[in-house]
């Protein structure tokens, strides 16, 4: 694969990134259209509730777009997702405006399941290039593209209700058309470009503009929705405010604009690199204490000596060549040098990180699933401000995790996981909290457990690079995500679900419950998840301590050849 040179082009893809990574936060608009399904098509809860299940499973099982980023270029894995939001959703707008009638109940659950999983392939297309494109700032990136992420429910919100007269069919019109639309024109501009040999002061400032541009843009989507519900705006108005939303959503386009306009001069010249495998430190340098580039071949692919695998070489030949010296035979990759997944997949470590980040998103989305019926049975008649609070947390939490742990993680070399530890314990007290029932509490600690809960996405997406390189960061990324929906089902579909109508039953065959019993056992297992989450982090951050102080050695990422073991 050709790679793009130049400074300019990784910040172009990240600019056009957040675009797509506003596209791929589609599967969020399901609470938007889903009364609609239920009215227009007569569905009962139940099945509306199995739709629900249809759009987590879609939007999180990305192990397919995970192993296509290995092997083509992120212009195509966009375009499957293109493809599959347009039919997705396309089905779903013949059925909701009736254009289709009588479409069967599982024909829905298909499409629908078709339609958020283009959010895997343009969340993972988008962020495995960036990650790639700047390897020497994976938790600031992380945090970046999955904080917009969390802002896309805030988008589309507003344009639900400020363009679309919060019409369920024009919104599903919208994102079968508009989507595509969007992703095809910014197709062009995410490409895998040359990773930098080293770091320019001027990241961090760029860096920093972008994280700036993407907290006025929270501040302004929670600023115009409670202007939205407390005042009566025109139709111009919301316009004008939409208008704002977009230019605030191009905003990281100004950074290779400001280096287009006003070129910084290179103090030091570096040689063109042509290929991916001229990553590999100079040709005749024999400086072994230079830091080594983050993208190297893993030992897992690189031979030393002559052999190679496509040579048609017998079993008892190639034993005497390695008794002899001849032939030195490939060694396992450790940690922090690129894994393939069924290497990763046996580790101790991957299994941790799994478990951890299966208990903390997996306790969080419960309460996010939940979190209108927690406050109707608390007293909360208008849950609105709750899932903004919530959602504007979760973004805070996201951006946040990823600068802080980038921080420490250089000038400490304290390993990421410790902040998954932390977040996880205040988890324990928001859940107690929640339990208990303190009057003037709910709010608080719905703001809180949302900065966890986007902690955790934070987080495991660079721990996971660093520990298991970036090499097929792709497809481990995506089975880290199936702790979302696992946790969903779990905790949310069979734990909440049942303790709920457990408690409904008791109050006179009520089929909605009041009162903070409803939720009180839910949020005491909750607790004591966390908890275990907790203890398990520690285990993971003490025994991944010294691959941070292998690769941070000196505050800036490096990596051992394979060559120097």
């Amino acid at each position: 694969m050709v790679l793009k040179g130049g400074s300019r082009p990784p910040w172009v893809g990240l600019g056009a990134a957040v675009w797509v990574e506003i596209a791929a936060g589609n599967a969020y608009t399901f609470p938007l259209y889903s009364p609609s399904l239920k009215s227009v098509l007569g569905f009962n809860q139940q099945q509306l509730t199995i739709l629900g299940v249809a759009n987590d499973v879609g939007e999180n099982v990305g192990v397919l777009p995970g192993i296509a980023c290995n092997k083509l270029p992120p212009w195509v894995v966009l375009s499957v997702g293109v493809c599959a939001c347009f039919l997705g959703y396309g089905v779903l707008w013949l059925a909701v405006s009736q254009t289709v009638q009588s479409l069967p109940y599982w024909v829905l659950w298909i499409a629908l399941c078709i339609a958020t999983n283009s959010s895997a392939w343009f969340g993972t297309a988008v962020l495995v290039t960036n990650m790639r494109n700047f390897p020497l700032s994976r938790g600031t990136v992380a945090g970046i593209l999955k904080g917009y992420i969390g802002l896309s429910a805030a988008v589309y919100t507003e344009i639900y209700t400020m363009v679309l007269g919060e019409s369920a069919s024009k919104l599903l019109l919208f994102l079968t058309l508009g989507i595509p639309v969007v992703c095809l024109a910014m197709m062009y501009l995410i490409r895998s470009c040359t990773p930098a040999s080293g770091e320019d002061s001027s990241v961090h400032v760029h860096f920093l503009f972008t994280q700036a541009a993407s907290i006025t843009l929270a501040i302004y989507l929670l600023t115009t929705t409670i202007l939205k519900d407390a005042f009566s705006l025109s139709n111009s108005i919301s316009y004008i405010l939409v208008a704002v939303m977009v230019i605030l959503l191009m905003s990281p386009i100004a950074v290779p604009i400001k280096m287009t306009l006003f070129p910084a001069n290179p103090k030091k010249p570096a040689p063109p690199i042509d290929s991916s495998d001229d990553l590999v430190g100079g040709e005749g340098s024999d400086d072994s204490s230079q830091m080594d580039p983050l993208l190297v071949p893993s030992s897992s692919e690189t031979y030393l000596g002559s052999f190679y695998e496509g040579e048609d070489v017998s079993d008892v030949d190639m034993l005497l060549a390695v008794g002899e010296g001849a032939v030195r035979k490939k060694r396992k990759p450790k940690r922090g040098e690129d894994f393939k997944f069924l290497e990763a997949i046996v580790k101790a470590d991957f299994w941790l990180l799994w478990l951890v980040y299966f208990l903390g998103v997996g306790s969080g989305v419960t309460v996010l699933n939940n979190l209108a019926q927690i406050g109707v049975a608390v007293g909360v008649n208008d849950t609105t401000i709750l899932l903004s609070l919530f959602s504007f947390s979760n973004f805070l939490g996201r951006l946040g995790a990823g600068a802080v742990s980038e921080h420490f993680v250089r000038s400490k070399i304290i390993p990421r996981t410790i902040w998954m530890t932390l977040a996880q314990a205040i988890m324990i007290v928001i859940f107690l909290l929640y339990a208990s029932a303190i009057d003037g509490t709910l709010y608080a600690a719905t703001g809180l457990l949302g900065i966890c809960y986007g902690v955790q996405f934070a987080i495991m997406i660079p721990t996971a690079s660093e520990l298991f390189g970036l090499k097929h960061f792709g497809i481990i990324f995506n089975f880290m995500q199936l702790g979302n929906p696992i946790g969903a089902l779990l905790f949310s579909g069979l734990l909440a679900g049942y303790v709920y109508d457990t408690e409904a039953a008791k109050q006179q065959g009520s089929s909605s419950c009041t009162g903070s019993s409803c939720f009180r056992l839910t949020f005491l297992v909750l607790a004591g998840m966390c908890g275990l989450g907790s203890i398990l982090s520690v285990i993971l951050t003490i025994r991944i301590r010294p691959v941070y102080q292998m690769l941070y050695a000196g505050g800036s990422f490096r990596l051992s050849q394979s060559s120097s073991h």
